[in-house]
Order: structure tokens, then C-alpha cells, then sequence
């Protein structure tokens, strides 16, 4: 057999017809098109009183409804987007607190055999150098975000093609979490590794998620089945739209309770885009009792040799794009929101108040770029084009000068706080009181080991604000988070409530 044989034989077998069918309802699926185009057609002009109820509604930490969504949508005055801004922020902050998570992406291989218009990675596209990392490559640039810039989680990042199938994921999970590195009082290691690749069958789901697996996304890319079909070839494996729909009720099934769903903008309407999210997010509730863990919205950037992606048909403005990112807040209250470095620092830092929870720093997105300084971001290399390129420590720094505190906790899922166990804490609060500590803790961990003078000096005045404020909150735990703030100070490591 051929290289080119055992390719096409890999794309034939990799869909399972009945592992979409299983999920259906005879033969619809759950983005609703007619319910969509109705809710947004009914939404124009909404009652400035019925939009109060709904964020009435948000603020309780429930799941609006798809005609609720839509009315949020269409509103237009000043005064009660203003409300609605402040609204998103305060959900944030009832779940999430004032805690920011930060993470990286680490792109392991660029061999994909899809079409995607759109992207860079698509396999017609010559002007990509193609790539997929080794062990010891993935070790070495491990060792880099773990010791030198101080993560604790990442998104790795791979295309679908069989050299980086579920069996190079699952090889390359072990790796990073193998690599260990010391640091100024303590060591550095990957303690999360959330997984971005091609939608996969429930057993090859099931051996990640044995291996250690975080969170699993799929990005639908656009819900609106018209467009999706247009921009993704027929007879690619991404050209099954189905497939790609219910990837996140595979992960479920398989045991992956932690799923991330997310659109690219920019493909299609921005308004639909957002009840597509918010139907996907409903029938995983209604499927599984667990919504996704985190939603993503990043926005087309341009890319090598890819016009598409240079001039998109549905452009989304940056005003659009904080409307978006609030009615996603509001619509899907318990969520993590994820706000990535393609988008400007200064932009960033307008959306971030909006409801974001995670963001990603000290961004490459070249394969091998982190290890290999001379060659770290040339576009042949990557997917798309990143807008904020600043390093991990001035995000940190940022972030402190506005009152966050980032945490690199990574405690909740090794203590079995996910899926169900997590969504009831979200929805009541809860979850944020561990996740505080925790996050004080990590800081301090942080801070120590890797945080330039003029970052410490900020994070030290955030740490001091926490402790007193956990001290009034939660005056039974302080002394056990103190005994614990003191062990990290003196050099322990992944301390953790």
C-alpha cells in the first residue's frame, strides 16, 4: 500500500454513521434553522422591561432560552446596553469571582487532510511547511512554557491526519506531563492539558480520556448548515457536518466531562452564530445534565496563502464582537469564556470586564516555536495570524493593575470537581470559594518562581486584598489557607484545596 492509500483508507473508516444517529431525533439534529431565523426575527425591537427580566434571569445563573437570547441581541439603547454590560460582568464575578485563567497554546502538527477555505492548515495549501513535533520536540517545548514562562495549562493543537491521530495525542499527553523543570524556589510542570483536535469515535475518546485528558474542544466553526457546506469540501472528513455537530456528545459518552464548544466568527451571521452556541449548549444539558465547560468565540484572522481569511463574508466589528461576547455571558451563565490572543492587547483588555474567564499569554502558534527562537512565529508555520503577542508575565501584570488575580490552579479536576460536580458549583457559587484559594495559592507559587520585579510588586498588592478579603469571608478555612500560603512561600509546590 501507498502513503496515499493508507491516507484515503484512514479518511473512509473515520466516521461512524451511528454514532451521530444515536443522538438525533429521527433525522434532525438540534440546531433548530427555523427556530434560530424565528428568534431573531421576533427579537427585533425589544421592550426594555422584558430585557430586564431576562437579566434578571442571567443573574440567577439560568440558561436562557433561545427567544431570550435573540432579544438581547436587537438592543440597541444606549442606557440598556450599558445594563446589560454590567449585568455580564457580574455573573462573571457570582462564578467565577475576580479570577482570570491562563493558559497556552501549543501546536503539535500541521498535516491535516481537510479543505477548510478558510484556514491555513488546509491540505492544499503549498505554502504551509508541514510538520509533527516528536516526543522529545513536544518534551523540549514543555520544557520551555513549564520552566522558563511558568504555565500551567495548555490547549494543544493538533490537524486531522492519521500521523496525529488519538494515539499521537495520547503519546503526547504523556510527554508533557513527564517533563519536569526547576525554577527559581520551586519546579515547573504542565498540570492541565486541554485538547483542541478533529472530532474523534467514543473509543478512541475513551483512551484520552484515560490518559489524562482536560477539557476537549471542537469548534463548529459556523452552525449555519448552508455555509458550513460551502466551506468545507464534500468528501473531506470535515465536510460531514453531522460529525463535527456531535463530537461533544461522543467526548460525554466516553467519559470527557469537560467539553468546550465555540464558533469562528466570521463565516456567518453573528447574531445566529450566538444561538447556535446557545442550542448546542441546551441539548447537552438536556442530553447529559453537563453544559459545555468553556465556549470559545474567536474571531477569522488572516492567514498564509489563504484570500478567504484576508477578506471573510460576515465580518464581525469589534463592536459586534463585545455585544457578542455579553449576550454569551448572560445566555450561558455557568460557562467559562475563553478570550484568545487573536484579538489586540487593548481590545483584550476592553472585553475581558465583559464576562472572560480564561485568556492565553505568551502565544505561539507556530509548530516547534517556543523551543526554536530564530524561526518562533513565521506564518508558513502557523494556522492564522495572533494579535497579542504579549509575553505571560505583562499579561500578569496587566491583569493585577485591574484587580484580577490569575489563577494557575489546576486543582478541580484531580479532585473530581468536573462535569456534574462542577456544574452545580458554578451554578451556585460555590465552586468560586475553592477556586479562590486555590488561586492564591498558585499566585504566590507563581509570583515566586517566575514574575519579574515590577509584576511582583503588583501581584504582592492583589495577594494582600485576597487574603484579607478570604480572611472576613471565610474566617473557618484562613488558617488552613494560611498554613498552606506559608508552605508555598518556603518552596512547596501544587498545594491545593
Amino acid at each position: 500500500m501507498t502513503v496515499a492509500t493508507d491516507i484515503r483508507s484512514w479518511i473512509a473508516n473515520r466516521i461512524k454513521r451511528d454514532e451521530i444517529t444515536r443522538y438525533m431525533d429521527g433525522d434532525r439534529c438540534f440546531i433548530d434553522d427555523g427556530a434560530i431565523e424565528g428568534a431573531l426575527e421576533r427579537g427585533k425591537n425589544p421592550d426594555p422591561g422584558r430585557v430586564r427580566e431576562i437579566l434578571a434571569k442571567s443573574l440567577a445563573i439560568e440558561t436562557l432560552t433561545v427567544d431570550e437570547a435573540a432579544c438581547l441581541l436587537h438592543v440597541e439603547d444606549p442606557d440598556l446596553w450599558e445594563e446589560m454590560k454590567a449585568a455580564a460582568g457580574e455573573v462573571k464575578r457570582r462564578v467565577y469571582d475576580n479570577r482570570i485563567v491562563t493558559f497556552a497554546p501549543l501546536y503539535l502538527a500541521n498535516l491535516c487532510v481537510n479543505g477548510c477555505v478558510y484556514c491555513g492548515f488546509r491540505a492544499e495549501n503549498s505554502a504551509e511547511r508541514r510538520r509533527v513535533l516528536t516526543m522529545e520536540e513536544i518534551k523540549e517545548e514543555t520544557r520551555v512554557l513549564a520552566g522558563t514562562v511558568g504555565h500551567k495549562r495548555l490547549i494543544v493543537v493538533y490537524g486531522e491526519h492519521p500521523a496525529s491521530d488519538y494515539d499521537y495525542i495520547a503519546d503526547s499527553i504523556r510527554a508533557i506531563y513527564d517533563v519536569t523543570v526547576p525554577t527559581k524556589k520551586g519546579y515547573g510542570a504542565i498540570r492541565r492539558v486541554n485538547v483542541n483536535a478533529a472530532p474523534m469515535e467514543i473509543a478512541h475518546l475513551k483512551v484520552l480520556h484515560d490518559v489524562g485528558i482536560g477539557t476537549f474542544q471542537v469548534f463548529q466553526e459556523t452552525y449555519h448548515r448552508p455555509t458550513y457546506e460551502r466551506l468545507h469540501p464534500a468528501g473531506t472528513i470535515k465536510g460531514d457536518y453531522l460529525w463535527r455537530l456531535y463530537a461533544m456528545h461522543r467526548c460525554l459518552e466516553a467519559g470527557i466531562d469537560d467539553v468546550g464548544i465555540g464558533a469562528l466568527f466570521g463565516l456567518h451571521d453573528w447574531r445566529y452564530e450566538v444561538l447556535g452556541l446557545l442550542q448546542h449548549a441546551w441539548d447537552l444539558e438536556e442530553k447529559f445534565g453537563i453544559g459545555p465547560h468553556t465556549v470559545s468565540f474567536p474571531r477569522i484572522e488572516p492567514a498564509t496563502n489563504t484570500p478567504y481569511a484576508d477578506s471573510p463574508e460576515a465580518v464581525v466589528d469589534d463592536d459586534a464582537f463585545a455585544r457578542l461576547v455579553t449576550v454569551l455571558r448572560l445566555a450561558i451563565p455557568y460557562t467559562g469564556m475563553i478570550l484568545t490572543a487573536r484579538e489586540r492587547g487593548d481590545l483584550r483588555h476592553e472585553i475581558l470586564p465583559l464576562g472572560c474567564t480564561q485568556v492565553d499569554a505568551s502565544s505561539r502558534i507556530g509548530i516547534g516555536a517556543y523551543a526554536d527562537v530564530e524561526e518562533k512565529q513565521k506564518g508558513e508555520r502557523q494556522q492564522f495570524i495572533l494579535g497579542d503577542t504579549r509575553s505571560l508575565d505583562e499579561v500578569v501584570r496587566q491583569l493585577a493593575l485591574d484587580g484580577y488575580i490569575t489563577s494557575f490552579c489546576t486543582a478541580g479536576y484531580r479532585c473530581g470537581r468536573t462535569g456534574q460536580k462542577i456544574m452545580d458549583l458554578l451554578r451556585s457559587g460555590r465552586e468560586g470559594h475553592f477556586c479562590k484559594l486555590n488561586a492564591v495559592l498558585t499566585f504566590r507559587e507563581w509570583l515566586d518562581d517566575f514574575a519579574s520585579e515590577e509584576t511582583r510588586v503588583a501581584g504582592e498588592k492583589v495577594l494582600a486584598k485576597e487574603l484579607a478579603e478570604i480572611a472576613l469571608r471565610f474566617p473557618d478555612m484562613y488558617p488552613r489557607l494560611h498554613a498552606s500560603y506559608e508552605k508555598v512561600s518556603q518552596g512547596a509546590r501544587d498545594v491545593y484545596f
